[in-house]
């Protein structure tokens, strides 16, 4: 993987508002092919950046014959970049390029079948018929002139279509989910035979250039850090660290509402990679005194992230001087913070991003920025972390306050942890731990009728919640077999006091969330 801020050929995906644009862009980093997402407002300066050496239109919610739809000048189809456009970029496509829409009489969703009619640069070597994965209600009714159809469905004639001679391509199903069985090999072409980006994203080289960056950045000066454990501030850490080794400091912070026995493992665990021994902060007070009485889930996160603020900065008053802050922030959680009129909107906040630099008053150090969780994890690997590590599931940064739904008390943190202990041990026992994307328990403000020992009980319910993802921007839950649910539930209600009834979460998102809160 190349880093950030260096010279090096791309594939723009401009984000009309699909909620799976963002595998977009992952699918051109499966392929080693460097790509960034932008809102599709920003055409112009996409159009006129030279390493940009190909453009995406993604697929969006709206019509392009409505009035107000997400929109962008025709010079974008006629400055000679190699184009290509998925769905809701197909139809603005021919649209710009004078082809005729039909309006929707019944919206499709779901499997199809393509037949290959011209192979092109685009689907060469891939199967006459195809499985893809439609999501659209209007269609192209008649191509835009030098446009020739490439492939149809059995109600599309125009499933597919190009003008090579202007790099021009269009689908109308969607080559970045999982159901377009070729859709990888799609993507791929267009980068590298349409686009002709011939330079490759290792992790290898992702670090070299990432340390060299971090070491022009920060010139002999102090780093301050804070880690939670998790994958993505364990990787931030140790890349920080073999850039500059003992000038970085790193802080963890014990919020009170971490999983049972974490705060000691991260401690131990990060002590194996630094050069210097971790400072460990014990605030469990003072977040629990502060959280109590708050049941508001948006409020809860606020309480926490202002109160890490205060302990971070009185923990580390003594520590510096710092000239820079590093902080693990990805490129989801730079896109999903920010709304704007293209990309999805924001759903909730989040921890690592916006307010902290600000407060403590750092330049800010974010190695990071631009990497998928996968791409962190294959990051981590080349820098010799252990896979136990690296395998963890995400972790929401206000911890377990946010799957505590209502107050958050002392009682209630015991209770949630000795029951999200028993979950993620018996997923690990069982294997089927790494299969999962994240997992964890939620205690739920509601007491239902029981019985236990021929007497009556009226206690707290448990909702396990596990998931399957490929970055966490959608979601299906997880099919663990049913004796495994079987044995975590008769372990939950027999060993944490308290709890007389376990349920298990089967939505997926969307349209639900992973976390509950």
């Amino acid at each position: 993987m190349i880093a950030p801020g260096h010279d090096h050929p791309r594939v723009v995906v401009l984000d009309f508002g699909s909620q799976v644009s963002q595998l977009i862009a992952r699918r051109l980093r499966e392929v080693q092919v460097f790509s960034e997402m932008r809102p599709y407002t920003a055409w112009q300066e996409v159009l006129e950046d030279p390493l940009v050496a190909g453009i995406i239109l993604s697929g969006g919610p709206s019509s392009v014959m409505d009035p107000g739809a997400p929109d962008v000048d025709p010079r974008l189809f006629t400055a000679g970049k190699p184009l290509l456009g998925i769905c809701y970029g197909m139809q603005l496509m021919c649209h710009k390029l004078g082809g005729r829409l039909a309006p929707a009489h019944n919206r499709e969703y779901g499997h199809a079948e393509i037949e290959i009619e011209r192979e092109g640069l685009l689907f060469a070597g891939l199967p006459i018929r195809q499985p893809v994965w439609m999501s659209h209600g209007d269609h192209v009714e008649a191509l835009p002139p030098g446009f020739e159809v490439q492939a149809r469905t059995e109600t599309i004639p125009f499933a597919a279509a190009a003008d090579p001679s202007r790099n021009l391509y269009a689908v109308q199903f969607h080559p970045e989910v999982a159901h377009t069985a070729h859709g990888l090999a799609m993507i791929e072409a267009f980068a590298r035979k349409v686009c002709r980006v011939e330079d490759r994203w290792t992790a290898a080289a992702f670090v070299e250039e990432a340390v060299r960056e971090i070491r022009d950045q920060v010139g002999d000066q102090r780093v301050l850090c804070a880690v939670s454990g998790g994958v993505d501030s364990t990787v931030m850490a140790t890349l920080v660290d073999r850039a500059i080794g003992h000038r970085l400091h790193a802080v963890y912070v014990d919020n009170g509402v971490m999983r049972a026995g974490e705060s000691d493992q991260v401690e131990a665990d990060l002590n194996e990679f630094l050069h210097d021994p971790l400072q460990r902060v014990d605030a469990r007070e003072v977040f629990l005194s502060r959280l109590a009485g708050v049941s508001d889930p948006e409020t809860k996160r606020k309480i926490i992230g202002g109160t890490f603020i205060e302990v971070f900065k009185e923990a580390t008053r003594d520590q510096g001087p710092f000239g820079f802050l590093a902080q693990g922030t990805l490129y989801p959680d730079r896109i999903e913070s920010v709304s704007v009129h293209g990309p999805s909107a924001s759903i909730k906040s989040h921890h690592n991003v916006g307010g902290l630099p600000a407060e403590l008053g750092f330049d800010l150090v974010e190695p990071l920025r631009d990497l998928f969780k996968d791409e962190v994890r294959r990051v981590g690997r080349e820098l010799g972390i252990p896979a136990h590590l690296l395998k963890r599931h995400p972790f929401p940064g206000p911890g377990l306050a946010v799957r505590i739904l209502g107050e958050v008390t002392p009682e209630r943190v015991a209770l949630l942890q000795a029951a999200d202990r028993i979950f993620i041990d018996e997923l690990k026992t069982s294997g089927q731990y790494d299969a999962i994307w994240q997992a964890g328990a939620v205690f739920l403000p509601v007491h239902s009728v029981g019985v236990m020992g021929d007497e009556r009980t009226y206690e707290n319910a448990i909702a396990l919640r596990a998931v399957t993802s490929l970055d966490g921007m959608t979601a299906d839950w997880a099919r663990i077999p049913t004796e495994i649910l079987a044995r975590i539930s008769n372990r939950i209600i027999n060993e944490v006091r308290g709890v007389n009834r376990v349920v298990y979460d089967i939505s997926s998102k969307p349209p639900s969330t992973i976390e509950w809160e």
